[in-house]
């Protein structure tokens, strides 16, 4: 196998098992691996290849600007040749074509490398296939062009073994059925080389799918090959190859097929090319749930799997009124039981039909009532409490009906490292695509669709936020996001999100799900061998959910983008509104973009008093409700010094937990404000008052007095979810001794600088896998009686870490708290001061630094990172010096930008 390099941009040395003696260098440009060989050393690596029987076959791509726009950075398929194809994976040798592509690599290495175009290489690759008696096979291109290369081949090389000759139609290569029939073909030759010519990007693509069934050895991705060895297209004469004008020859002599891409694509592809690499993609969790079982071979009772036991999938549906979609979703769905185990969850928001009924003649099925409508995203979130012990969630629309083979399909691909979410393709009931595909909202986009609407679906992406071509819907391929009838969520991905959320109401909620996904590190693909039917409309159509459609884009702009970013989104959204009023359903939007008043008339969740409960569809036919799992028992431990404006949110967050039976004790120390009143407001939380300004007293105080074990500490800024608060104490009851939940940091309005240094900082080698740092530790019984009392510390989570080997402390994959980092300088030197004292006084000051250095130099890949990494050393410099100006002291000491009061001062100001 290759070994890729970790660093992008970095030359790495490789060695093909297949030919031990050839050694390559391998570069990432424009986020494309490419292998650097002289041309005799590739030609050995591809004929030693074909004849040795390896699996799996390599597949040999020509890297040029054409190659690096639909697979590079920002290209629609960039990463899906990494992926294991249908029959299995296959092994790319990428090597260098372009003149641009060459330039680049021979500017890093300070080597002069060949570009070794497929046009170069097939006659000496001929030349080997004929001396080593290799057959070759050719699959793409015009039955005539066949016919001429039949005729030419057998008198220029009469030892060359043909295996066969193949033109599919385009329609049919991204049909599975007809994919089969013509690997299987082919397979029956016992061709040794196939030279696939079907055109960038659908020959690699092809290739990845399919290669590992054709049984060829080696597959070459060459394009026009077939052409040139039929004589129909005339190379390019050797004074344009030696100016690297061969583009422009071939654009000459074929302008209608060739503009687009030199003209079009080349130019934007020549700029990501000259970039500098960026920083490694984030880590993604690895998936620890168990396989799907294998199908069973005996006849299957085709029921869900109840609530308590292991399920594949657990479907998560929400309804309104859907009583005549139920019957055809659970068929499909029972019928994707005899591959997998699958439990079906459905959230019902107060339907007035026979929803209800419905869902309850199921008795397999588990029924959430939500006791009123709060929208899609509520009523996901509501279910989704009830998914239980599960691999993955699939979040389903009632109105589809589910392909049968698509849920293994889909979790199939979620297997595929890296992968955290999982779309299928869908169709309308006449069959015909649906374009779900989606691309990140922007302004240009905006523009584009407001002018463009559905015509010009060839229109570059950057012009359109659906994608329309259809080829894009024929393999798989990394996607920003889709539309939210159908995913399948990796739990682990799944307990790090969290919620929905819920002030979507309708539209949009997914597009927002997607964003975090991604901002998480998980890609998100697109799986066309899954296929469901969507009958669509099964939400309901008004003009006021027409007007919240183009109200929630808005939203979203605003909750993920600038103040001005999002004002000029929504007069691009505003634009196409207008230039719509004349249709239904547009006329209501324009006022509710325009004015707050109409907003608020605007179709939003709407509870009961009644609290929300769920039902087994077999205890609901006997009137009997069961009880959902209970809480499991500890204490939320919470120093608080002077924390009146934010200890109330943290203990409102913690509301649902405290109802649930958890104790939550708040101990005020040193306190000369009203945290001690605000806390005393919150029924169930237990208060505490020392006169000492201390946050290790208070932990100290609040052992003693709490009751529960295992124990949370948090600080009194930081929100918590009840799910994290459950997950902490489940994962400490059943083991573990030293926890933190994950982390999300909100820096929305900080200073570009205090930005610069926490972008820097991720890349501290503690900063995802430590105790310190997140405001939020937990200790099981065992470890708080090891521990004992805290002695008189500055930072007392790194007593703690420190305390603990690296065996007894894990980092838990679940809901993140939220940790509200300093807005402006001062706070953050203020929490970079309290920190370095910390470290000093528990001698750690030296061995943080060290590897502090290590990991920010180690991150450094182009201006911005350095820029980042100078940031960080300057502000991490000043904080050590306050630290150390400041002697030994124990009292508090915090940023005071984040804190209300401060925020309308600095407002004002």
């Amino acid at each position: 196998m290759v070994q890729l390099g970790s660093n992008p941009g970095t030359a790495v040395p490789v060695r093909y098992g297949s030919n031990p003696q050839c050694r390559s260098t391998q570069l990432v440009l424009a986020g494309m691996r490419v292998d650097l060989l002289s041309a005799r050393d590739a030609v050995s690596t591809i004929v030693g290849r074909a004849g040795s029987g390896a699996c799996p076959p390599l597949a040999v791509a020509s890297v040029n600007l054409d190659h690096l726009h639909y697979f590079g950075n920002g290209g629609r398929w960039a990463g899906a040749l990494d992926s294991c194809g249908r029959s299995g994976p296959v092994e790319w040798l990428s090597l260098v074509d372009g003149a641009p592509v060459a330039a680049r690599a021979s500017k890093i290495t300070g080597r002069q490398w060949p570009r070794l175009a497929g046009s170069d290489l097939i006659n000496p690759l001929l030349d080997r296939c004929e001396e080593h008696g290799l057959s070759v096979g050719f699959l793409g291109g015009a039955p005539q062009t066949h016919q001429r290369l039949l005729r030419i081949l057998p008198r220029l090389r009469p030892k060359l073994h043909i295996a066969g000759c193949w033109a599919p139609e385009r329609a049919k290569l991204g049909d599975t059925a007809a994919n089969l029939a013509l690997t299987a073909e082919i397979a029956r030759t016992g061709v040794d080389v196939l030279i696939v010519g079907l055109g960038k990007p659908r020959q690699e693509l092809w290739i990845a799918e399919n290669g590992a069934a054709t049984g060829a050895g080696v597959l070459l991705a060459f394009g026009a090959v077939v052409d040139f060895l039929a004589g129909r297209i005339r190379r390019a004469p050797d004074w344009a190859s030696a100016n690297s004008l061969e583009w422009a020859w071939r654009l000459a002599l074929e302008p209608r097929r060739l503009s687009r891409r030199y003209l079009l694509q080349g130019p934007p592809a020549y700029v990501r090319l000259q970039r500098p690499a960026g920083a490694a993609p984030l880590p993604v969790p690895i998936r620890e749930v168990p396989p799907p079982a294998a199908p069973s071979p005996s006849p299957v009772s085709r029921s869900f799997v109840p609530a308590g036991s292991y399920a594949d999938v657990c479907v998560l549906a929400v309804t309104h009124n859907n009583a005549g979609d139920i019957p055809d979703l659970f068929a499909s769905l029972r019928a994707e039981t005899e591959d997998l185990a699958i439990r079906v969850v459905v959230a019902d928001n107060s339907s007035t039909d026979a929803t209800v009924s419905e869902v309850a003649a199921h008795p397999d099925v588990v029924l959430v009532q939500t006791g009123g409508n709060l929208g899609y995203a509520g009523g996901i979130n509501a279910a989704a409490r009830h998914a239980g012990d599960t691999g993955a969630v699939l979040v389903l629309n009632p109105d589809l009906r589910v392909g049968r083979g698509a849920l293994a399909a889909m979790l199939k691909r979620l297997q595929q490292p890296g992968t955290g979410i999982v779309v299928p393709l869908l169709a309308d009931e006449d069959g015909s695509t649906y374009p779900s595909l989606r691309r990140e909202p922007s302004i240009m986009r905006a523009v584009g669709d407001a002018f463009a609407g559905r015509r010009f679906p060839r229109r570059p992406g950057w012009l359109s936020e659906i994608e329309y071509d259809a080829e894009a819907y024929l393999y798989p391929h990394p996607v920003d996001w889709a539309t939210g009838a159908a995913l399948l969520v990796d739990m682990p991905l799944a307990r790090r999100l969290g919620g929905w959320n819920e002030s979507f109401f309708l539209y949009s909620e997914e597009t927002e799900y997607f964003h975090r996904a991604r901002r998480a590190g998980a890609q998100v693909w697109f799986e066309p061998a899954a296929t469901m039917t969507h009958r669509r409309g099964g939400s309901g159509q008004s003009d006021d959910l027409a007007a919240l459609m183009a109200v929630n884009r808005v939203r979203y702009a605003q909750l993920h983008r600038g103040r001005g970013y999002a004002a000029a989104f929504r007069a691009a959204v505003l634009l196409s509104e207008v230039l719509r009023t004349g249709r239904a359903g547009h006329s209501k939007a324009v006022p509710a973009l325009l004015l707050e008043g109409r907003r608020r008339r605007l179709p939003h969740a709407r509870r009961a008093a009644v609290p929300e409960h769920h039902l087994h569809a077999a205890e609901a036919a006997a009137g009997r409700a069961s009880s959902p799992a209970p809480f499991p028992a500890g204490t939320v431990i919470i120093p608080c010094h002077n924390e009146e404006q934010v200890i109330g949110p943290t203990l409102d967050a913690l509301g649902p937990a405290v109802a649930a039976g958890a104790e939550v004790i708040v101990v005020c120390n040193g306190c000369t404000d009203g945290s001690a009143r605000q806390a005393r407001l919150r029924p169930g939380v237990r208060v505490l008052e020392l006169d000492e300004a201390s946050k290790t007293a208070a932990i100290n105080a609040g052992n003693a007095a709490a009751s529960h074990w295992p124990r949370l500490y948090l600080d009194a800024d930081i929100r918590v979810r009840p799910e994290t608060v459950r997950a902490v104490f489940e994962a400490l009851v059943n083991g573990s001794l030293a926890v933190r939940p994950a982390v999300e940091y909100d820096l929305d309005g900080a200073n570009p600088l205090v930005r610069s240094y926490y972008r820097a900082r991720r890349n501290l080698p503690g900063s995802r896998q430590a105790l310190w740092g997140a405001g939020a530790y937990a200790l099981s019984a065992e470890a708080g009686e090891r521990l004992g009392m805290l002695p008189a510390v500055v930072a007392d989570d790194l007593y703690v870490e420190r305390f603990f080997p690296e065996e007894e402390k894990t980092v838990l994959d679940c809901p993140p708290v939220l940790v509200r980092l300093p807005r402006d300088i001062p706070g953050l030197l203020a929490v970079l001061r309290r920190t370095y004292r910390g470290n000093a006084e528990q001698g750690a000051l030296n061995s943080t630094a060290a590897s502090s250095a290590a990991g920010i130099l180690g991150a450094i890949r182009g201006p911005r990172s350095a820029l980042d990494a100078a940031v960080y050393a300057a502000l991490t410099l000043a904080g050590r010096r306050l630290a150390s100006a400041a002697g030994p002291d124990t009292s508090w000491e915090r940023d005071e930008s984040t804190r209300p009061e401060r925020q309308q001062q600095n407002v004002a100001s």
